[in-house]
């Protein structure tokens, strides 16, 4: 009987050491010199997941081709990292995220006294007796809710307005273009997103700068107001707006600049308009910017919010803090702010439409790292 006992204790004794013989677990793969090297020694959150959270951005199929990725929490840059090829000099093209600049050089001229908010917008070909357009306002133009018949990324893409305005029969006068299109909705009663809207605010600024026509001038009028009012006091001075023929910025779609710069405007946003103590534009302008417009409760104006969207009830950045807004271009150009968070993540790259959501889940993952205040 013992050594029938004996017989069937001893496999039990050894069965600890022959677990602990077993393959363990795998663990995450090493990271590389780059990825930890982004990241400042002590970022205020582990910085092991920090770093690889940032590189899943540059790594994973989902993500790619990001670029730039740069993250500021407290006003401190706590990773900063790029592709190869690109670097801290490198001008990147905004697309859509000129939209939220051209709106706080509206701003600027609203606190001027220079447009009215809610009076006509002063487009001379929309004054004339019995035109329904002369009933927009500044408003409804900053919320995307004009009116204007527009079809943004339609299919094909040569039928689109942006792209015929941008590029074929509207490029040499994009104003004009857009400006000529007849309602298809009561003003005020339809949101629809339109890069053409935009045009339409940066030739009002370019009307509201300068009486002068020529091409020339109405470039110089824009450009010396944004860099003498914006770009130079917050030392943004990579920045390239573009115009067009016409002399018209293109407000809506390009305006060059680095990481950095683009860093800067959001903590400029997240700081309430204010930079080293100086209001350049009234603190209630960013929250009008920033608040749900009457149409749609994921846009205010000229920006976009952490809100469910009225067209596909879609939320921008899952899991954030719900006062996070951001700044969105074609092909995932992205600065989100979190104000409560004190922070600012700024990524740049090059992302198909289309292949966006699990982008910016990344980009949401790496923001909840951080405490939400």
């Amino acid at each position: 009987m013992p050594t029938r006992r004996a017989s069937l204790i001893l496999p039990l004794l050894a069965l600890p050491a022959l677990m602990a013989c077993s393959p363990a677990e795998p663990g995450p793969p090493p990271l590389g010199e780059a990825a930890l090297a982004a990241v400042a020694k002590s970022p205020g959150v582990p910085r092991e997941r920090l770093a690889r959270a940032v590189d899943a951005l540059f790594v994973a199929e989902d993500s790619a081709e990001t670029r730039a990725i740069l993250v500021l929490h407290k006003g401190r840059i706590v990773t900063e990292r790029y592709a190869p090829g690109y670097h801290e000099n490198t001008r990147f093209v905004s697309w859509s995220m000129a939209k939220t600049v051209t709106a706080v050089m509206i701003g600027m001229l609203v606190a001027d006294g220079r447009l009215r908010l809610d009076e006509s917008a002063p487009v001379p070909l929309w004054q004339r007796p019995g035109d329904p357009r002369g009933e927009i306002t500044l408003r409804q133009l900053l919320q995307m809710r004009s009116g204007l018949r527009h079809t943004e990324a339609g299919d094909p893409p040569y039928e689109s307005d942006e792209v015929r305005m941008l590029f074929l029969e509207g490029r040499d006068n994009m104003a004009a273009y857009a400006e000529a299109q007849p309602l298809e909705a009561e003003p005020g009663r339809k949101w629809e997103y339109s890069s053409a809207t935009t045009v339409i605010l940066a030739d009002l600024a370019a009307h509201a700068l300068t009486t002068a026509t020529d091409p020339a001038s109405r470039r110089k009028a824009v450009g010396d107001y944004l860099r003498h009012r914006l770009f130079e006091p917050l030392g943004m001075k990579s920045m390239v707006p573009e115009y067009d023929a016409a002399g018209t910025l293109i407000g809506g779609s390009l305006i060059h600049g680095n990481a950095r710069d683009w860093a800067k405007f959001g903590e400029f946003l997240r700081n309430g308009g204010a930079v080293q103590g100086a209001q350049l534009v009234p603190k209630g302008w960013i929250e009008f910017m920033t608040r749900s417009s009457p149409r749609n409760p994921g846009y205010g104006a000229q920006t976009w919010l952490n809100r469910e969207q009225a067209d596909t009830g879609e939320i921008q950045w899952p899991g954030a803090p719900r006062d996070t807004f951001s700044m969105n271009g074609h092909l995932g150009q992205y600065v989100v702010v979190s104000p409560g968070q004190q922070l600012t993540v700024v990524r740049l790259g090059r992302t198909n439409d289309g292949a966006h959501e699990p982008l910016r889940e990344r980009i949401a993952r790496i923001m909840a790292l951080f405490p939400k205040g």
